[in-house]
């Protein structure tokens, strides 16, 4: 908690017993027979109220706000003024008991996010060249490998490089199940060992982990304004200006001076200034606690608004990794012989397509052999020898190129659109065709599904890729649109091009989908592989490698909404009623001040329904 903070709490609290202590010992003193002094006592238990009330007026107005703290004041001020130091004392009371009653309803709302901040490890168990030692995550470099004992928290993002790891994820994800991560297998920071110690190597430094980075962005959420409070604030100078004519009015047409301060009484404080931000924040932790990480109350406010879903195709719809799903092997040739010969000789290239078949023979625990006078055409393939053979891999027309006479097509036959094929040719002539997908997410077709159920009327899928590809998703998935072969200002097109419609959210993992993120009305990214420059762009950040926490985000933006609108009217509905009869003589200070409190307790109580 920063020193600013932890002042105002301190001194929410000091004022609430200042006001408190008054008004027993004024009730004390009355009951004794000393009506003289019972005022007194009153007195003292508003006048600090009211001047550290005054202190905050003139600082707001020195930067230009003005709100219904006014009200507070006015009615303190004429509580006092008119002989009515009870009801000043109960406004007081009021006051400062709301004040206490929002920072207490604020924390209990930012539980989940500051239960994420307490959780940065400090240091970390590195090996070194004379064994084990701690060291400030501050040291901890790329390729460092690092003891995770049972109970820590993993103090950066790196690969299991011994045994498993069975960890507790539910500080990023909400996921109450542990997960268990094999040998090679990617861990992420700030999630907890609960099984046996295990080895890993860290692939990022600390400070850009995952889990660092979640910080930094909680910290900013916690930070931010929502437009919805800023709304709110234009909404308090009208019930001000409602307010102050009423009461004017009050004591004008009856010249009874306690009518205005009835009216003014039961105008403060107004749930516009308690209602909005408490559901707002009860909105992001929630959220947060499902493993989605909304920047601010202004990215929660517009996501509950969003009408049209941009998806990105590769690593957002789908792993974004192909990998092999078939092997049509030639007269001849076996399918493992196809593949194995293919990974060997793949072995000396770089290409992404080159790791997914060396992956697939691994799979299959296949041997493989090492290659020998291996040439590579960057974007083609690659020939080389492999066991005492002339083999070649790439596409279709560089193999032939290396195989003349033959040919794969018919080996293609029935191969399914936007599939990508490699062709093998083993001694001169095509040995077989190996089929490789970017397979959907598991989850792609129930969370569209999902996205519809929660308001979403258009859904569209933008992808850089071929159209044939593109096409062939977009037809599994029974998206509205396919726009296909785009590139990173074509997505910003189409996103402007829809925001015409209403509000736009778009969801993207790489550096090619910052644009859009950024130009989206709510940019979203796949934040647990996602790239950082997607995840700084984005105003949502995924915790997870799911697509299935969004919408179940989107049901608590829309939620979240809905309960701080009815906070806010149903809140001033009932002030405005007070208002009335307090104006004709029919609520007196004192009982008007305690009806107020009551409706202000009412509708903080009615914003914390964001956190279910």
């Amino acid at each position: 908690m920063s020193p600013s903070a932890w002042l105002k709490d301190h001194l929410s609290i000091g004022l609430a017993a200042i006001a408190v202590l008054g008004l027993a010992a004024g009730g004390v003193l009355w009951w004794m027979g000393q009506t003289s002094i019972a005022p007194l006592a009153w007195t003292a238990g508003t006048a600090p109220v009211l001047l550290a009330l005054l202190v905050q007026i003139v600082a707001s107005l020195r930067k230009g706000d003005v709100g219904l703290d006014v009200v507070a004041a006015l009615s303190m001020s004429a509580a006092l003024a008119f002989g009515e130091p009870l009801a000043g004392n109960v406004v007081a009371l009021m006051y400062s008991g709301g004040q206490l009653l929002e920072t207490f309803a604020s924390g209990r709302a930012r539980k989940e996010m500051t239960a994420l901040l307490g959780r940065v490890a400090k240091t970390a168990m590195r090996y070194g060249p004379s064994g084990l030692d701690e060291r400030p995550i501050s040291e901890i470099v790329p390729g460092d490998r690092l003891l995770i004992r049972k109970g820590e928290v993993l103090p950066v993002d790196g690969h299991v490089a011994r045994s498993l790891a069975e960890l507790d994820l539910s500080a990023l994800t909400g996921e109450s199940l542990p997960a268990t991560i094999a040998e090679g297998g990617e861990v992420l920071s700030g999630s907890t060992c609960i099984g046996a110690s295990f080895d890993m190597v860290a692939s990022r430094p600390a400070a850009e982990s995952t889990y660092a980075g979640i910080v930094r962005l909680v910290e900013a959420a916690q930070d931010s304004k929502a437009p919805m409070v800023r709304l709110a604030d234009r909404y308090a100078m009208g019930f001000l200006g409602l307010t102050v004519a009423l009461a004017g009015a009050a004591w004008a047409l009856t010249l009874d001076p306690l009518r205005a301060l009835a009216v003014l009484v039961v105008a403060t404080p107004c749930p516009l200034i308690l209602a909005v931000p408490v559901a707002l924040i009860s909105g992001l932790s929630r959220t947060a606690r499902i493993g989605v990480l909304v920047k601010g109350g202004g990215v929660l406010e517009t996501m509950a608004r969003v009408r049209t879903a941009i998806l990105d195709k590769t690593g957002t719809l789908t792993h974004g990794e192909a990998v092999v799903t078939r092997i049509i092997a030639a007269p001849g040739h076996s399918e493992d012989e196809v593949l194995r010969l293919a990974a060997s000789l793949d072995q000396a290239s770089a290409h992404v397509v080159a790791t997914s078949l060396i992956k697939a023979a691994a799979a299959r625990k296949l041997p493989l052999s090492l290659p020998e006078q291996t040439v590579e055409t960057p974007g083609d393939g690659i020939v080389g020898i492999v066991d005492g053979k002339h083999v070649a891999v790439g596409g279709r027309s560089f193999v032939a190129a290396w195989a003349p006479g033959t040919a794969a097509p018919e080996l293609e036959a029935g191969v399914l659109a936007g599939a990508m094929t490699v062709s093998v040719a083993i001694g001169g002539t095509i040995a077989g065709v190996i089929v490789l997908q970017d397979q959907l997410r598991h989850d792609a077709r129930q969370v569209l599904s999902e996205l519809r159920q929660a308001g979403v009327s258009r859904i569209v899928l933008a992808s850089g890729d071929r159209r044939d590809v593109a096409d062939a998703i977009g037809a599994e998935l029974g998206v509205d649109l396919v726009e296909a072969e785009l590139t990173p200002e074509g997505k910003v097109t189409v996103i402007r091009r829809e925001a015409a419609s209403g509000a736009v959210m778009m969801v993207g993992d790489g550096v090619n989908d910052a644009p859009a993120l950024a130009a989206a009305d709510v940019g979203v990214a796949m934040g647990a592989r996602g790239t950082a420059a997607s995840s700084e762009a984005a105003g949502v950040v995924l915790l997870v490698d799911e697509l299935a926490p969004l919408a179940r985000a989107i049901v608590v933006a829309r939620r979240t909404r809905t309960i701080a609108l009815q906070s806010v009217f149903v809140g001033l509905g009932l002030s405005l009623a007070a208002m009335i009869a307090a104006a004709f003589g029919y609520l007196p200070p004192v009982q008007g001040a305690l009806l107020q409190e009551v409706i202000d307790v009412a509708v903080i109580l009615n914003a914390l329904r964001a956190l279910r």
